[in-house]
């Protein structure tokens, strides 16, 4: 069930009505229920894989929580990250290898008959088991106590707002949620159906129709060079941001509406002055999930520079991996490695330089240089994480810059409306305004600006998002970027 979807729109009133007309004993059920509902709508079959998932992830913590000795403790996690991480590679990444050591083999002149699985990625199954890891790992460590409701558990990893495509939460924010009575409370419950009507509008307006173009470019990227290239990945840099961060809105919001609140996944992160700050303000529950599972235990920033290094390496290695089972996808995590440890590796020569032209007396020129080189180092790694291949990356590339045909009026008249002059002019509208937007969100939450607002410039401001979507929407149920991860 996509939430830009009419099964949505009806699915979940109903549900916000009868969540509210239960009592507060019965609401977990519901919940449940719903949550378990809303992932079969994709593919029964796989909700066998969640209920599995939970099983072993409450019994293990369980387990742990009663055992003294440490050795043990160690096996019970190992058997959670074992089928956790088991689960990921046989749906996710078991062709993946098998190919690549097939081609690895084959340079060798080596015959290797690579088996192929030949079944359906499970929608957001790389979030509901990051999200039961990262409980079962708080109880190892101490951090929480299990919890021992089976149905409250569930209700946890398969909460059905944020199940497919996070924020993935942790275990000491939303599980004690679960067991609070929530009322119905209006300014809540508007406050909760502004955000869903912002995320639906980043979605249907700017992310798909932005889509239009950086498609029909991306998926037959060897007809195009040059202007086309360049605008359609600065496009995929606002698409995917719209895309992704729609969902978390609708989903932030659409918990709200019930009373849950869920973690911030992105704070206008093309704003970032640097790769690092990049990092925590885009989908910031997976770099913290990642930040603290991974990086933390690898020993952090803790070592020797080598050995940060490595670490910082690997984290975004296996984060690159994470996103997708394709070469792509690692090599974007490597840049991302590579742009931080250069980062650290030149932070001196780079500060020397800046005293040196003096644009430290021009503190916002410094600021926005460094904005545009950070979006700038960003939107080229976009390209690896879009491009369907590896050789039609660097295809792109390679031909990003060819300036043929800059100063022929047609050619860049053409190169705009590729798709058509309605697809570039919606776009191109809808991320001003979304840059408007952030501009107003600089100096606080735009929702708690609005509603100080008089009564007709709050409402207009609705109409306008409501008509916008309704206007320049698209609503051919195009699933979330992210729904493939």
């Amino acid at each position: 069930m996509l939430f830009n979807s009419l099964h949505f729109l009806i699915f979940f009133p109903i549900i916000v009505v009868l969540y509210f007309s239960l009592k507060h004993k019965h609401r977990w059920m519901l919940l449940l229920w719903a949550s378990y509902y809303f992932y079969m709508s994709w593919k029964v079959e796989y909700v066998v894989l969640i209920i599995f998932s939970t099983l072993v992830d409450y019994f293990v913590a369980l387990a742990i929580a009663k055992e003294e000795g440490q050795r043990k403790k160690k096996l019970l996690l190992l058997v959670s990250l074992l089928v956790n991480i088991g689960l990921l590679f046989a749906f996710k990444y078991f062709n993946f290898v098998s190919d690549s050591l097939r081609l690895v083999l084959a340079n060798f002149s080596i015959q290797f008959s690579a088996p192929v699985l030949k079944v359906l990625l499970p929608v957001g199954i790389s979030f509901y088991t990051f999200q039961t890891l990262g409980y079962t790992i708080d109880v190892y460590r101490g951090k929480i106590k299990p919890e021992k409701h089976l149905g409250i558990f569930a209700l946890y990893v398969s909460f059905f707002p944020q199940l497919v495509a996070g924020p993935i939460e942790r275990a000491k924010n939303l599980l004690p949620q679960f067991l609070k009575r929530h009322y119905f409370d209006y300014v809540r419950v508007t406050n909760g159906l502004k955000l869903m009507l912002w995320g639906m509008f980043k979605k249907v307006v700017i992310a798909d129709n932005l889509a239009m173009y950086v498609n029909l470019v991306y998926n037959d990227a060897h007809a195009y060079t040059g202007l086309p290239l360049i605008i359609a990945t600065i496009f995929f840099a606002f698409q995917i941001y719209c895309d992704f961060s729609g969902y978390s809105d609708i989903a932030i919001g659409a918990s709200q509406v019930m009373g849950f609140k869920l973690m911030d996944n992105f704070k206008r992160p093309y704003y970032s002055k640097s790769i690092s700050e990049f990092w925590k303000r885009w989908h910031i529950s997976l770099s913290s999930w990642f930040k603290d599972y991974l990086y933390i235990t690898l020993g952090g920033n803790r070592v020797s520079i080598s050995r940060l290094h490595f670490n910082l390496f690997i984290t975004f290695l296996v984060s690159g991996l994470w996103h997708g089972a394709n070469w792509t996808f690692v090599i974007w995590g490597a840049l991302h490695a590579f742009y931080i440890i250069f980062s650290l590796f030149s932070k001196n020569i780079r500060e020397k330089i800046v005293v040196f032209i003096k644009i430290r007396r021009l503190p916002t020129l410094n600021k926005y240089l460094q904005v545009l080189t950070t979006f700038s180092l960003v939107t080229f790694a976009w390209i690896f994480f879009r491009a369907n291949n590896v050789a039609d990356a660097f295809y792109i590339v390679k031909n990003l810059f060819n300036w043929q045909g800059f100063t022929d009026f047609s050619y860049i008249r053409s190169a705009f409306f590729l798709a058509s002059p309605y697809v570039f002019v919606v776009g191109l509208a809808g991320i001003l305004f979304l840059e408007f937007v952030h501009s107003i969100q600089r100096q606080g939450s735009a929702r708690h600006m609005l509603s100080n607002k008089p009564a007709y410039v709050r409402y207009f401001i609705y109409y306008v998002l409501l008509f916008g979507i309704l206007l320049f929407g698209r609503f051919s149920s195009q699933e979330f970027i992210y729904f493939q991860f």
